[in-house]
């Protein structure tokens, strides 16, 4: 269970002070107007290292040399957030980091960063723990990782942020792993590193693949070149990648169907089976019958009459369920013990 602490109950004159004392020491907090700070923290210990989730309105974050004198941990973060970032960290080096972009600053020297309000991932790798990553992290310190290699921790940051209540104390261990791997290969990119990570890689780009899916089920340029595109990989990739869904396009006919069928098996959805199958990109009616009864067994017009419990969005094997759904973390732990 994560250490959680919120300000939202506090009376609004006391929220900014409490936020404050719950980071102190390890950081300040400057705002434009304290007299209201409606924000949440969570921090889950992940064996040797930690996650922290903040959600917050605009403030400038410090670390100063007294804080550090006062509580002289040396970790790196890595930290993403969903606004910009700007300010100075390692000994004055300036940095601007865009929305959706990690970047990496470490608590042992003095930081001043400035943010607006957001939700922002803090990954906390502690150098003694990690100490093999100091050659790849130091030299990044204040630098935006907006390659290629970079979205893709930053995607991995959002997977562990979205699973990281689903872990076990067991889990650990290999958490570690993954998360030394997906560093070094994202940061440091060699073919050695590439291996030692491809497990993580590539089901981090799977999920990739079916958030992006997922979210554009009823969008009609939805094929093999729109999620190539979207998901910045090539064709060869992808098609490796989903093959054990039965391959990309049989998994987008069989996402439609699948939401086709929970849309049919809605009481309060009366619009004619022909449309809903339209919204879902079946242009003809008849085709949408025979992959419809090919894939459940009954006809469309029958899914309806007896409005039958609809097919799990979770069914084990064919990743047709919420991205949120998807034990991916997991997949990648037991791969790892492999």
């Amino acid at each position: 269970m994560p250490n959680v602490f919120s300000t939202h109950s506090l009376p609004a004159r006391e929220q900014f002070d409490a936020f404050r004392s719950w980071f102190d020491p390890v950081f300040d907090f400057v705002v434009e107007d304290p007299r209201e700070f409606a924000a949440t923290s969570e921090i889950w210990s992940l064996g040797n290292f930690a996650l922290g989730i903040v959600e917050a309105p605009a403030l400038r974050a410090i670390r100063t040399a007294s804080l550090i004198r006062r509580n002289p941990v040396d970790d790196w973060v890595i930290v993403l957030g969903q606004q910009r970032a700007c300010g100075e960290a390692a000994k004055g080096t300036e940095f601007d980091v865009p929305a959706g972009v990690a970047f990496v600053t470490t608590l042992g020297q003095e930081i001043n960063s400035t943010r607006a309000a957001d939700r922002r991932l803090q990954l906390y790798l502690p150098r003694d723990v990690f100490s093999d990553l100091a050659p790849v992290l130091d030299t990044v310190v204040g630098r935006p990782l907006d390659g290629a290699m970079g979205r893709l921790l930053a995607e991995f940051l959002q997977l562990l942020g979205r699973n990281v209540a689903a872990l076990s104390r067991t889990d650990m261990p290999h958490l570690q792993d993954a998360v030394r791997g997906m560093v070094l290969a994202c940061i440091a990119p060699s073919a050695e590193h590439y291996e030692l990570a491809a497990a993580q890689i590539a089901l981090t780009r799977r999920e990739k693949i079916i958030r992006i899916v997922e979210s554009n089920l009823k969008n009609r340029a939805l094929d093999v070149a729109f999620v190539c595109r979207s998901a910045g990989i090539s064709r060869s990739q992808l098609y490796r990648i989903m093959e054990e869904n039965g391959g990309i396009t049989h998994y987008i006919q069989k996402c439609r169907l699948r939401q086709a069928y929970i849309e049919l098996s809605k009481f309060s959805n009366v619009d004619p089976i022909a449309t809903i199958a339209r919204s879902f990109a079946f242009n003809d009616p008849s085709s949408f019958s025979r992959s419809f009864k090919k894939e459940f067994g009954i006809t469309p017009v029958e899914a309806r009459s007896d409005i039958p419990p609809h097919p799990s969005t979770a069914v084990e094997g064919d990743g047709c369920g919420s991205a949120e759904d998807l034990p991916i973390l997991h997949r990648i732990l037991s791969q790892i013990r492999e």
